[in-house]
């Protein structure tokens, strides 16, 4: 019998043989690897896991650091571990709701019984550097879901208990930090002194955890005031509120008590009651003639723009829509990124002069030829379509730049109508892990890519860094400039989008880098409980996904 174990590290691309048993801290201390800002986390087999774990068997190892997004999300999950701990040390009675990003952090809600000060954030934060510089070991135990459930009973975490009873799963992982248990459904660092940097600032009512930037890991992601997007957040409480949902926990719950229909229903109301109210804010201001939709990648921006042009016409208006995709500049004048290739994503792979010129013209009652753009030529040619707008027009432009002044800098504030569409906010596993809304965005896009471009799940995580890189460049810096915003994430969402997102993850193959995130997404769906999508309006977002709208894509 072997008394070793042969491990591949990619890292240095070499194979080495260790004691069997060792941990993953101790291999990668023996393999003699330098990271500036880890390790934080190892693939095993393409799945992440903590450092902590003892090898038994040979495997292909992968250790990342914090300028990986799962060393990132390591690092955070651990910071979320210490700040309840902290809590839980300096007010035994309260408790802590992790909830959204926000400001390039995470917002915090501390409930204690009466309004949070200045002081009280100062004693979290000053009780969680301590509990940082104790370099405290993060014990990981693997027990029956019975056990686990007991444990968060016994402490009064309802959210856990329901989120644990409604999982189905035989065996169940917990952490604890000197006798304070807790559950994430992510991977944490060993040791609290792994942590070198985090802020935690008053926020609104609440908290702000600052965490390190995911660029530059030395220094804290750049506090920005993010007011619009907040009060998307306040509106979300809103209809989780009216819906009586907060945690994945509560949902299974309904559901199983056969409520998925009612879910669905009101959810959709509450979207719809949204686009009416954003309808007859732009029919209310006077002389508006441009309504621009921006949004990213798989974000429902182009379902939003026909449910908000119909709910336009039942405000007298009529909506003519503009298409960003037709003033394309010709190929050799497209801007090119840092590999040398065209980058079509870049704000001047728009014929901006172009459209600021018909904008103007279109504004002044003139006749002009729409440009059609050829992508098989990469040329701009013309259309013989013309367009003159009548009074009761309004031009409605959808597009990932539709937010950027210089889109449109030719044309008077006063005249335009900006809108934001994102899934903005989502559903909490429990009170202390959250669920990125980019996560929905990639599932969403995953299944629709796969279902009406051919696009394999594999090959859509392959991209999605990159158009996440995108979005960082060209769109999230002017959310802030919309008039409104739109959250078109639904409660309900996930349950619906499962089965098909979970057979296209399944034939992501275990040797491809991608598997790890397939293997991620997967993971997390399992904790939902199913709903078909046969309840669905024909008129619903999702269906821009899922198929069976009415709307013509």
């Amino acid at each position: 019998m072997r008394d070793t174990v042969r491990i591949r590290c990619k890292n240095n691309k070499k194979t080495q043989d260790f004691p069997i048993g060792s941990s993953l801290s101790e291999i990668f201390s023996g393999l003699g690897l330098k990271m500036a800002y880890g390790p934080i986390v190892a693939k095993v087999n393409n799945k992440v896991t903590g450092l902590g774990l003892r090898l038994y068997r040979s495997a292909d190892i992968e250790y990342l650091d914090m300028l990986t997004p799962s060393g990132s999300r390591t690092y955070t999950r651990t910071l979320f571990f210490v700040l309840c701990k902290a809590v839980h040390d300096i007010f035994p009675n309260g408790s802590v709701v992790i909830d959204i990003p926000v400001s390039n952090g995470y917002y915090c809600d501390l409930h204690i019984g009466r309004p949070i000060t200045h002081d009280d954030v100062g004693a979290v934060r000053r009780r969680m550097q301590e509990i940082i510089d104790a370099d405290r070991p993060i014990r990981r135990h693997e027990c029956t879901t019975e056990e686990a459930v007991k444990v968060f009973e016994e402490r009064g975490t309802s959210s856990k208990v329901k989120l644990l009873l409604s999982t189905g799963s035989i065996y169940t992982v917990y952490y604890d930090l000197d006798g304070y248990a807790d559950y994430y459904y992510g991977a944490l660092l060993t040791h609290t002194g792994q942590m070198h940097l985090f802020g935690l600032e008053p926020y609104y009512e609440g908290m702000l955890l600052r965490i390190p930037s995911t660029k530059s890991p030395d220094v804290l992601g750049e506090m920005i005031r993010q007011d619009k997007m907040f009060s998307i957040f306040q509106e979300h409480h809103r209809w989780q509120n009216i819906l009586g949902i907060s945690t994945v926990g509560d949902f299974n719950d309904i559901v199983a008590r056969g409520g998925a229909s009612l879910l669905v229903n009101v959810s959709e109301a509450l979207q719809e009651k949204k686009i009416a109210k954003i309808a007859e804010d732009i029919a209310s201001r006077k002389g508006v003639r441009i309504v621009l939709i921006a949004g990213p990648s798989s974000s429902g921006k182009t379902t939003t723009c026909k449910r908000l042009s119909i709910q336009l016409v039942c405000n007298g208006l009529k909506p003519v829509m503009l298409s960003l995709d037709d003033y394309f500049v010709d190929r050799e004048e497209t801007p090119k990124d840092e590999k040398g290739d065209f980058d079509f994503e870049h704000l001047h792979a728009l014929n901006i002069p172009l459209l600021n010129k018909q904008l103007n013209a279109l504004l002044a009652g003139e006749e002009v030829e729409l440009p059609k753009y050829n992508f098989q030529k990469g040329r701009s040619e013309r259309s013989g379509k013309m367009l003159k707008m009548k009074p009761t027009d309004i031009l409605v432009i959808e597009g990932i730049h539709a937010l950027n002044p210089e889109l449109t800098a030719q044309i008077p504030d006063e005249q335009k109508y900006k809108v934001y569409a994102s899934a903005l906010t989502t559903i909490l596993l429990d009170n202390h892990n959250y669920i990125p809304t980019t996560d929905n965005r990639l599932l969403r896009r995953i299944v629709r890519d796969e279902k009406y471009r051919g696009v394999s799940a594999c090959e859509t995580i392959r991209r999605w860094p990159s158009v996440r890189a995108g979005e960082q460049k060209w769109i999230f810096p002017f959310q802030e400039n919309a008039d409104d915003m739109f959250n078109t994430a639904m409660i309900y969402e996930l349950a619906v989008i499962k089965q098909q997102a979970l057979r296209a993850l399944e034939r992501v193959p275990q040797n491809r880098e991608e598997f790890s995130e397939a293997y991620r997404l997967g993971k997390f769906l399992h904790y939902f409980a199913d709903i078909t999508g046969d309840d669905l309006p024909l008129t619903s977002l999702l269906r821009e996904f899922l198929g069976g709208s009415t709307f013509k894509y």
